[in-house]
């Protein structure tokens, strides 16, 4: 197990996402962020914050959200069952608006394949944009991030953990080795 960034770099990370956001859709006024839970949801707040504090303006006046994405995966037979987390759009919505999806770690691009699924469910954004702190690479479908924290080149015999404060009480990406690899 190695740390790949601690809680400084993902600090860090997350301010230049935010300012790159702002820099990239001319403001927050038609921003929503959407969260893929569970840690993508932490990190949408958090970046709810910076962009907030980088604006001058209340963190309520930041639409942010989350986005379940559980039905919509293509790996629910292979995988036992999963609890359905919450989805949340904020009051402003998607319609019209730039929605950001964010997530912690980016690999195959299935999870966002199925949360642009979820997203065209509820409405019709604007544009939708992906940001993540990780991008580990090993790209299955022809999806990239529009922001990324740290680009982690990895080997597929290795797992990328992301810990976030919220739940596991600190801040910090690893690199496994899994099991039996």
């Amino acid at each position: 197990m190695s740390v790949a960034m601690p809680a400084v770099d993902i600090s860090r990370a997350l301010t230049r996402i935010a300012h790159e956001i702002l820099e990239r859709n001319g403001g927050a006024d038609s921003l929503t962020l959407l969260g893929i839970p569970t840690r993508g949801a932490h990190l949408a707040k958090r970046l709810a914050q910076s962009i907030a504090t980088i604006e001058n303006v209340a963190l309520s006046e930041i639409a942010v959200g989350t986005l379940d994405i559980t039905m919509h995966r293509d790996d629910l037979r292979m995988r036992g069952p999963r609890a359905l987390m919450p989805t949340v759009i904020p009051p402003a919505g998607i319609e019209n608006r730039h929605v950001i999806l964010v997530d912690d770690v980016f690999f195959s691009g299935r999870t966002i394949r199925a949360a642009l699924d979820a997203l065209g469910e509820i409405g019709r954004p604007k544009s939708v944009q992906l940001a993540v702190l990780v991008d580990r690479g090993h790209r299955e479908l022809p999806i990239r991030a529009d922001f990324v924290g740290k680009n982690l080149p990895t080997a597929r015999s290795q797992s990328v953990k992301v810990h976030l404060r919220e739940l596991d009480g600190i801040d910090e990406v690893i690199i496994e080795e899994e099991v039996g690899a």
